[in-house]
């Protein structure tokens, strides 16, 4: 293994007492300030992290001029999509945490924060629990998420050093590094191999690229938890079935646009809307089943983030389908052609 020091917080110089499992890059971001000479400065962290921001805020006040107002994004964020442009245009810098970008832009300091967990230890065991070994199926495709890309290339030569052919490739345009995958798009496993390891942690991302690539067996190494396992979608496809069942009676449609900087797909909503009298436009940013009670459909169709459908597809009142799944509830294509819908355009 490789004694690789990126992403280490004990070496940033400006480690976070509070807290050791992620580099914030807190030099970098200072780097910004005195750059752009800013007086107003943007913190955006995704939704498991927010708890930490007033503790980022408050390093970085010891360092920065006294002149310097720091503000915490307070919208919902899960994504690289989920930018806060609100605050992002009233702030000299703008520093969104936990992502990669899905489009370069100047005006935003990404931090993707890195993961100091070591993750050999539990690769180790993927290896002996669930991985085919090598002199049976040498091919293996690797994934990992942007807290983890910092130790891609010394995961490809691990398993390359115990007799693997390691198959990796950029997905697209949404994707910034090789191997990369979202919750909405895991184009990164579209390698020549029946196996994939994923190394990340939590079932969130590893669920979706199994359902969209079934033919797959998708592994689980996650060093976060510790813990090893083989992603199962089979009970996922029974709720998708379900839902669009529910909805095939449907009359009054209700056509989801995200106003999301990342998530519009505004040519495929217009489309259903257009050859649907009977389909109403809704434009919202946050889709939450409380901000659908009061309309007076029969189902909806999200055009927006696929995992809001796919995840949170239950807690809705009515049923909430995604673009294909719209198209088998209305006859113009068989259920069983059903595919995990994902996301393949920058904004």
């Amino acid at each position: 293994m490789s004694g690789s020091t990126e992403g280490d917080l004990t070496k940033t110089g400006m480690a976070l007492k509070h807290d050791r499992e992620w580099d914030y890059e807190l030099d970098r971001i200072l780097e910004a300030i005195e750059e752009r000479d800013a007086s107003k400065v943007g913190l955006q962290f995704p939704e498991g992290l927010k708890r930490r921001g007033p503790k980022v805020a408050d390093d970085l006040r010891e360092v920065a001029p006294d002149d310097v107002t720091f503000m915490l994004s307070g919208q919902p964020c899960y994504g690289a999509c989920d930018l806060d442009t609100y605050l992002m245009r009233r702030t000299d810098v703008f520093v969104h945490f936990g992502h990669t970008p899905m489009k370069e832009s100047d005006s935003i300091v990404y931090v993707p924060l890195f993961s100091n967990v070591d993750p050999f230890p539990i690769m180790e065991d993927a290896l002996e629990e669930e991985l085919s070994p090598p002199e049976e199926d040498a091919d293996v495709g690797l994934v990992t998420t942007a807290q983890h890309m910092n130790r891609f290339e010394e995961m490809t030569d691990w398993l390359e050093e115990r007799g693997y052919e390691v198959h990796t490739r950029r997905g697209d345009d949404r994707l910034t590094k090789e191997g990369q995958v979202l919750g909405c798009n895991y184009a990164s496993a579209d390698i020549d191999a029946e196996q994939v390891l994923y190394v990340g942690g939590g079932k969130f991302h590893p669920v979706g690229l199994a359902m969209e690539h079934p033919d797959k067996r998708v592994v689980i190494a996650d060093p976060v938890n510790n813990a090893v396992s083989v992603a199962e979608h089979d009970q996922f496809l029974k709720q998708r079935y379900a839902a669009v069942h529910k909805a095939m009676d449907a009359e009054k449609w209700g056509v989801i646009f995200c106003t999301k900087i990342g998530q519009g797909r505004w040519e495929k909503a217009q489309e259903i809307v257009d050859n649907n009298e009977n389909a109403y436009l809704i434009t919202m940013d946050e889709v939450t089943p409380d901000r659908l009670r009061n309309f007076d459909m029969d189902a909806f169709v999200n055009t927006g983030c696929p995992r809001i459908t796919t995840d949170d597809g239950p807690r809705f009142h009515k049923p909430m389908l995604t673009p294909g799944e719209y198209e088998a509830a209305i006859g113009e294509k068989p259920l069983d052609s059903i595919e995990f819908d994902t996301f393949h355009d920058t904004w």
